[in-house]
């Protein structure tokens, strides 16, 4: 019999791995917990409304195992409360998705006290939830960061939203070359256009149906097969970048 041993690399198990995910009642971070939870990781997420909240573990309830709480990320302790839940939660957790995201639009249309917000959410958010999974990880495990093509794709209704995810591009770039040596793999995924409560009100539900059919718009459980793809290679390969666009995406 011929041997196929080396025909595909490797692939890592997600079962028995406890993974924390920002952002994780909604859109993509939802998708992302639910898929993980049904290849048997335990999840622990995160999100602003507790009926989102709600909703999402009971999804989550139906293919696997996950709990969470409801806080804004951006007011003063909440990210630290987060991460001290979920170790409670989970014990020694080996994934963290970072993902909590909020829409920001052209500097012009936009107030100073907005500009505060999105970059506590959108930037500094994501730095400290980084920094908390480095300290929670301990020389093991992944870090996802959740970027966005609106780092690349440059338009003038962008401004504020894509400095911030070019920032988070770099970022994750020299994070991964910072904890590497210390056994900690870091990857980003850049999601072009996807249905979420995240484009409303923009783009309400019935059009993004229509734009999913369209192929001018990506589902959130696409992202999450491209982070579940990252996270299932071997250690010694670090998946540093992935963009995902619709097929029929418009540059904007």
């Amino acid at each position: 019999m011929t041997s196929l041993s080396d025909a595909h690399t490797a692939v890592s198990p997600l079962a028995g791995r406890k993974a924390i995910v920002t952002g994780g009642t909604t859109g993509i971070g939802r998708a992302i917990a639910v898929l993980l939870a049904s290849e048997g990781a335990d999840v622990f997420i995160c999100g602003r409304s507790p009926e989102h909240l709600a909703d999402a573990l009971a999804r989550i309830g139906e293919v696997g195992s996950g709990s969470g709480i409801a806080l804004d990320l951006a007011e003063p302790g909440q990210l630290n409360r987060f991460f001290a839940e979920a170790r409670a939660s989970l014990g020694s957790p080996d994934i963290v998705i970072v993902n909590a995201a909020v829409p920001a639009r052209a500097l012009s249309d936009m107030s100073a006290e907005e500009i505060r917000y999105a970059v506590e959410v959108d930037f500094t958010a994501y730095v400290l939830s980084a920094k908390a999974a480095q300290e929670t990880l301990a020389d093991k495990g992944d870090i996802v960061l959740i970027g966005s093509m609106s780092a690349h794709v440059l338009g003038p209704g962008s401004t504020v939203y894509a400095g911030m995810k070019a920032g988070i591009a770099g970022f994750a770039e020299a994070l991964r070359r910072e904890l590497g040596p210390k056994g900690i793999k870091v990857g980003l995924v850049e999601p072009g256009k996807t249905g979420a409560d995240f484009q409303y009100p923009d783009i309400p539900a019935e059009k993004q149906r229509a734009m999913i059919a369209e192929e001018t718009m990506l589902r959130a459980e696409d992202i999450a097969v491209a982070v579940h793809y990252l996270l299932t290679q071997p250690r010694r390969a670090v998946v540093q970048q992935i963009t995902i666009a619709p097929r029929e995406q418009e540059q904007e």
